[in-house]
């Protein structure tokens, strides 16, 4: 095996959303991508109370962070999404889904009662293999 492998085995729910399980080949490159807000690159938060426009910065950042290591939303292995209590989901998940181009890595998603970045109603980070 030369490539990750996502997995949705039977006796779990299938969502087209999300995986179950990643497995990550020998050899491979890890890259951890930390906490993404949406800021622009001078700390600006962009959309403050729209959780459209924040989803649609966080996933921008997330792909530069990404391309800064020589991976793509296609390496990733897992995805971990903090929404400030009181976000509707719904609003974010469609945003989400799009910038992750039809990757669906394991994710883990929790309410928090709020981020470090005064504003922020989203953040996400990431763990993903790049084959060697």
């Amino acid at each position: 095996m030369n490539t990750k492998s996502l997995l949705r085995p039977a006796g779990l729910v299938n969502s087209p959303a999300f995986s179950h399980v990643a497995v990550v080949p020998p050899g491979a490159t890890t890259v951890y991508v930390g906490g993404q807000n949406a800021v622009t690159a001078d700390g600006a938060l962009v959309g403050e109370g729209d959780v459209v426009a924040q989803t649609r910065q966080v996933m921008a950042n997330l792909r530069v962070a990404l391309a800064a290591a020589g991976a793509t939303v296609h390496d990733l292995v897992l995805v971990s999404v903090l929404f400030a209590d009181g976000v509707d989901l719904r609003e974010a998940y469609g945003v989400a889904a799009a910038g992750l181009e039809g990757a669906a890595p394991p994710v883990v998603a929790a309410r928090v009662a709020g981020l470090a970045v005064p504003g922020a109603l989203i953040e996400v980070s990431a763990v993903a293999a790049v084959a060697a």
